[in-house]
Order: C-alpha cells, then sequence, then structure tokens
C-alpha cells in the first residue's frame, strides 16, 4: 500500500525548514514541573535527596500529590530525565534570596589611583599612605604611580625604593598584584587588598576626601 505521507510539494509556499520564520515564544528557563512533565518515566529523586529510582510518570505524579510536593524536573538532559519531590515555591523563594544576598556581597572591583614624587616628604608620604590604607580596606585597588620629572629620571632605583616601602607599609591591608614597572616617566605598581580583609563601607566625608587625595598631584 502507497503511503499517505505529504511530499514537499504538498506544502505549497513553504520553504526549507531552516528558512521558516521563527514564530516561537522565548525559552523559559524554568524547569518543568508535574504536569508539564511529558515522558513514560523518570528517574526519581525524594524530598530528602534519597535515590528513589526509575518509575513512570503516572506514579512520580501520584507520589508528588500525596507527600503534598511537586514534582520538578532537575536534569531534562538525562535519560530518563531526573526528577525531584520538593516544595516548588518555597525552592524559588529561597533561590531568589540567596541570589539577592550574592548581589549584595558582591564587590564590585575598583582600581584607584595615588601618585608620588620620588623625593617626596615625610608629612605628604604619611598622608598618601593613609589614602592607599584606606582604599585597600575598603575593598579596592591602588594603582601606585611614581613621577619622575627632570634629572629623576636618571635615579629610577629612588621610585623602586618608595614603591618598596609603600607595599611594606601597608603589607597587612594588602599585597603587590602588579610588581614595580616603568613606563615612560612613570614608574607603576598595582596594589590588591588580601582576599580575608573584610571591605569596610566608607563614609560619606571619607568617600570625598579619598576621591580628593586620588585625584590630587603632587605639586613637588
Amino acid at each position: 500500500m502507497r503511503s499517505q505521507t505529504p511530499g514537499l510539494s504538498s506544502f505549497a509556499g513553504v520553504g526549507p525548514p531552516q528558512h521558516r520564520p521563527n514564530r516561537g515564544g522565548p525559552i523559559s528557563s524554568e524547569p518543568r514541573i508535574n504536569d508539564r512533565i511529558r515522558v513514560p518515566e523518570v528517574r526519581l529523586v525524594g524530598p530528602q535527596g534519597e535515590q528513589v529510582g526509575i518509575v513512570r510518570i503516572e506514579d512520580a505524579l501520584r507520589l508528588a500529590q500525596e507527600a503534598d510536593l511537586d514534582l520538578v524536573e532537575v536534569a531534562p538532559q538525562a535519560r530518563p530525565p531526573v526528577c525531584k519531590l520538593m516544595d516548588y515555591g518555597k525552592f524559588k523563594y529561597e533561590s531568589a534570596q540567596k541570589a539577592r544576598e550574592a548581589r549584595r556581597n558582591q564587590q564590585l572591583t575598583v582600581i584607584k589611583e595615588q601618585k608620588l614624587r620620588p623625593k617626596i616628604d615625610t608629612h605628604d608620604y604619611e598622608t598618601k599612605k593613609k589614602a592607599v590604607a584606606r582604599f585597600l580596606e575598603h575593598g579596592n585597588k591602588v594603582k601606585v604611580t611614581i613621577m619622575f620629572r627632570g634629572r629623576e629620571q636618571s635615579r629610577p632605583e629612588l621610585g623602586f625604593r618608595l614603591l618598596q616601602r609603600l607595599a611594606d607599609d601597608v603589607a597587612e591591608l594588602g599585597f603587590v598584584e602588579a610588581a614595580p614597572k616603568q613606563d615612560g616617566r612613570n614608574m607603576i605598581m598595582v596594589l590588591a587588598p588580601h582576599k580575608n580583609v573584610k571591605p569596610q563601607r566608607p563614609k560619606a566625608a571619607a568617600s570625598a576626601e579619598e576621591a580628593s587625595t586620588a585625584s590630587t598631584t603632587d605639586a613637588e
């Protein structure tokens, strides 16, 4: 008996599949739950993580209903798919709470800058050092730049020793992430806060002072 399956010529005006417009909606990132799971059998995991085994979808749904829980597909790519019994509403709420907490605790990496002269005096050095220490306390990286002028360019060891001194003075708060490197007339070093240093939230006044200090170039 001849097959009744229509050929491509039966679909007038319809091109190959790759040329058809995509009329489907956006792909949902939500897992399938309960009656939306349309497979003959699943590998079932209990509410406490216990392995139940491979069961028919009808039996899995019945167990979920008896336990007043949802059947949630957690590994759709598996064969058969893995489903777990859980309170899906509670699971979504707790997941959202954890995501908010993670965003709240996430620290945006900020690189501050501090500029020094190789022959900086003691008072100015202490001021700059305190500013660098504050930046590190707040969880920020610090780009320290030594600016050479005129004949100072022939004495790069002065800048190197100054950067080493600064790194030693703030060693409890940060470490040298990028070693001193000559860059034209400048020498640059990058300090980063230790991972075990809990960033402090700067006060408004302190933030204004830091911004002023960071943007000020030594006038020596």
